[in-house]
C-alpha cells in the first residue's frame, strides 16, 4: 500500500519526493514552536483526510519548517501551517493558516 503522507527529514529528501512524484504535490509546512503546535495538529487531521481522499491523484508531504529550511525559503513559507500545491516542481497555489478540508479541497481541485 502506498504511503499516504510523506515526512521528509531534510531538504534533500523533500526534493527527492518532489522529483519522484508524477502527480501534483501538496506540501504542507508545519512548525514546532508553541503558537504553531495546535494549528499544525489541526492541519494534520485535515490533510490526513485529503491524503486518503485523493490517493493516486495527489502526493502529500508534511514538511517541518526547521528540518527543510531550503524548501521553506524556496516556496516563501512564512508561517505554519502553510500549504503549497506544486505541479512539476512549480508552486501553483498557496494557503496559510488554519484551513478547513473544504478550503484545502478548493486549493487542490482548481489545479488537478
Amino acid at each position: 500500500m502506498a504511503k499516504r503522507i510523506h515526512q521528509p527529514r531534510e531538504d534533500a529528501e523533500f526534493d527527492f519526493i518532489l522529483g519522484m512524484s508524477t502527480i501534483p504535490v501538496l506540501a504542507y509546512f508545519t512548525g514546532t514552536w508553541p503558537k504553531a503546535i495546535e494549528p499544525c495538529r489541526a492541519a494534520d487531521l485535515v490533510v490526513g483526510g485529503i491524503a486518503e481522499e485523493y490517493i493516486g491523484r495527489l502526493t502529500v508531504v508534511r514538511t517541518d519548517i526547521t528540518r527543510c529550511p531550503a524548501a521553506t525559503k524556496r516556496y516563501e513559507v512564512t508561517g505554519a501551517p502553510s500549504y503549497v500545491l506544486l505541479k512539476d516542481g512549480e508552486a501553483v497555489a498557496h494557503g496559510t493558516g488554519p484551513m478547513t478540508s473544504v478550503e484545502v479541497r478548493e486549493l487542490v481541485d482548481s489545479h488537478l
